[in-house]
């Protein structure tokens, strides 16, 4: 297994595997964008000891190699979705195939790929029930291979984080 990279000048190396292995300074790059996306490099830069333009091609290393991205995250309830569901699904045959169907889905914002209970497991947001109810039993029951689902409706979502990603 590949050890962090030590080198001062590039945010990564790939290991073995053709997965990037950030050194310190990439993972306290990516901590201050966790606390704040907007965060300008130049702030983000004294933080870490990096000019701000070392900053900026970092940061676009890291997007570029699909580490980690910037985006808006917002609260689905306050932009319309007011249903939310997982979705555990067994499937017949190709997983892979199945779960390929539903990342093309607009509503499942998550497929995961699982050991356990169920094949898949997939997170729909939807604008109310009649939706969720046409999401999974017009079209994710529809897809060839998809042997049942069981679903687990969101009643009020507790907590939400994205600071997972450098500890």
């Amino acid at each position: 297994m590949a050890s962090r990279s030590a080198d001062p000048k590039g945010s990564s190396q790939r290991n073995g595997g053709g997965t990037p292995s950030l050194d310190a300074v990439s993972l306290a790059i990516i901590e201050q964008l966790q606390e704040d996306g907007r965060r300008p490099y130049a702030a983000i830069g004294k933080a870490v000891g990096l000019s701000e333009a070392a900053v900026r091609q970092r940061v676009q290393k890291l997007l570029d190699q699909g580490v980690m991205q910037i985006v808006a995250v917002t609260d689905p309830l306050t932009v319309g979705f007011r249903r939310q569901a997982m979705v555990g699904i067994n499937v017949e045959g190709d997983v892979e195939a199945v779960a390929d169907a539903l990342t093309d889905m607009s509503e499942c914002e998550y497929v995961v790929m699982t050991a356990g209970s169920f094949d898949l497991m997939v997170e729909i947001v939807c604008e109310d029930d009649d939706h969720l109810l046409e999401v999974i039993n017009q079209r994710i029951r529809a897809l060839p291979g998809v042997r049942s689902t069981e679903s687990f409706v969101y009643l009020k979502l507790k907590k939400q984080t994205y600071m997972w990603g450098t500890r």
